[in-house]
């Protein structure tokens, strides 16, 4: 199903809800404006296989700009908003987009970005009371969002037809990279629930009657958030929308909108789980009965942590936006593998050394899905316990080569992450004249007043008790902030390029 039938039987069902200001848009409203702006869309100049660029903040209009895309058979390309003009040009060069959606104060950056790439655009702005004018007179004239769509009438003549999506790349260690999901070719109404296998492992699939109401807590231009929110409405529930992540007001939201799904990243549990614990305690959260997890690793201590308090609600998968495979991994298999991330909703994993050949259970190399007939290589390294769970080691490229023996960072990460004085920590390899490379943390601790010799001592002891001492940090740094991305990622270029001389070592894969 898509909005339009669910407006049919349930027009004042809300489909979008912000958590902080609580705008919002029933189905109603969520058919008859993507009717609206599909209609401008084509006035503008847009046609089948066309691409829409949104540059936008988390905002109720996400929903709307969604399915106008999703109904008229267009690409939609979302693009993170935090980005510069100049990281802007090569997405616009190679999306071409027809038309642009960002806010006022987005829009100028953006423009100027649109400028270097050579197109030339349809533009709409959503105005935002804490942005500066958009543009100063010169360019592009800036079009209202909201007085456009109030005027553009729904075209009674237009056929719906499935759009998709235009993803790119996180481009952190190069120029971002395109990928176009197949248009369907088909109505609306016939696309399957997106992610439909790998939403039934998950717990997304509610018996008819049962109420959905999915907390969207990560920026919508990313992958997951932007695939989970078109699926809640094909299945015809509510989507919250945070605007920004805040442990206490994610609480605050399951609570006072009667959450029952949610997502998450590992970064949020670890501040949720430091929340003082009379706040923790402060929330009825009776109806939350999924909480899925993904994005980057997360530490076992964590994930027991927050299995205790909210029980058995986690359920993790894995896999590439690109949709090579994944696995997922409920709370009861955790349990029974903790640290693992599950086994393939459908084909099967395989790891590999540098050369192809498949490796036995408990070595590592590189992750392979292998899906009818189909091979999909990731950019991660892991190893298959006995029973075929896979559990992730790290990214390829980024094993520490120290003394010719490998060390996987993610192992040290997640024993210093729960730690009391750690926010934030990342570990890697920095240059050794004797041994090639030595291991050390990167750590953002919770008092910027404890970093220092005495804290660094610490942390290196505790790894020592816990680790294989060749494992262990040999010098921890500290840092008022670790680059990552708002879904939890360390951004390792930034973080390497000031410890290793231009250019970086050239990716490697270890058998």
């Amino acid at each position: 199903m898509y909005p339009t039938q669910h407006a049919a039987v349930a027009p004042d069902r809300p489909a979008i809800v912000m958590a902080g200001s609580g705008a919002s848009r029933s189905y109603r409203e969520l058919d008859d404006n993507s009717a609206r702006l599909a209609a401008w869309l084509r006035r503008a100049g847009a046609s089948t296989g066309d691409v829409v660029l949104v540059c936008l903040e988390n905002d109720v209009r996400w929903a709307e700009i969604i399915w106008a895309c999703l109904r008229s058979g267009l690409y939609v390309a979302p693009v993170n908003w935090h980005l510069t003009a100049a990281e802007l040009v090569p997405l616009l060069e190679d999306a071409a987009p027809v038309a642009v959606i960002t806010s006022s104060r987005l829009f100028n950056a953006i423009e100027e970005a649109a400028e270097q790439a050579g197109t030339a655009p349809a533009w709409l702005v959503v105005s935002r009371s804490d942005s500066p004018q958009a543009n100063d007179g010169a360019g592009t004239a800036p079009i209202d969002y909201d007085a456009t769509l109030a005027d553009a009438d729904p075209d009674p003549t237009a056929e719906d037809i499935a759009g998709s999506r235009l993803l790119f790349s996180s481009g952190t260690t190069g120029r971002p990279k395109p990928f176009r999901q197949p248009l369907p070719g088909v109505h609306p109404s016939a696309v399957p629930v997106r992610l439909g296998p790998l939403l039934t492992r998950l717990r997304f699939d509610v018996e008819p009657g049962d109420s959905l109401v999915y907390l969207s807590t990560g920026p919508a231009y990313h992958a997951a958030p932007f695939a989970f929110m078109q699926t809640v409405h094909q299945l015809g529930g509510t989507v919250v929308m945070m605007e920004r992540f805040d442990a206490r007001e994610s609480l605050a939201a399951i609570e006072r909108h009667r959450v029952t799904h949610s997502q998450w990243v590992p970064t949020m549990f670890v501040r949720l789980l430091r929340l003082d614990p009379e706040v923790r305690d402060a929330f009825d959260l009776s109806t939350h009965r999924v909480a899925v997890h993904a994005g980057a690793p997360c530490p076992p201590e964590v994930k027991r942590a927050m299995l205790d308090w909210w029980g058995p609600v986690l359920y993790e998968y894995y896999g590439a936006s690109e949709g090579h495979g994944h696995t997922t991994i409920g709370p009861e298999e955790w349990l029974a593998h903790p640290g693992s991330v599950g086994r393939p909703v459908s084909g099967h994993v395989e790891i590999r050394d540098e050369n192809g050949t498949a490796l036995p259970a408990g070595e590592t190399g590189r992750v392979w899905f292998v899906r009818n007939g189909a091979e999909g290589q990731m950019g991660d390294l892991g190893s298959l316990d006995d029973d075929g769970f896979l559990h992730l080691t790290g990214r390829v490229g980024q094993t520490i080569i120290t003394g010719g023996v490998n060390v996987y960072p993610r192992e040290i990460e997640d024993v210093l992450a729960p730690h009391p004085a750690v926010r934030d920590v990342a570990v890697l390899g920095v240059p050794d004249a004797e041994f090639g490379e030595q291991v050390k943390a990167v750590v953002e601790p919770r008092d910027a007043a404890s970093a220092g010799p005495e804290l660094e001592r610490e942390l290196i002891e505790y790894c020592r008790a816990r680790l294989s001492h060749f494992k262990c940090p040999r010098s921890v740094d500290f840092t008022d902030r670790l680059p990552r991305t708002e879904t939890g990622k360390i951004l390792a270029a930034p973080l390497r390029s000031a410890y290793w001389p231009s250019p970086a070592p050239t990716e490697r894969t270890t058998s």
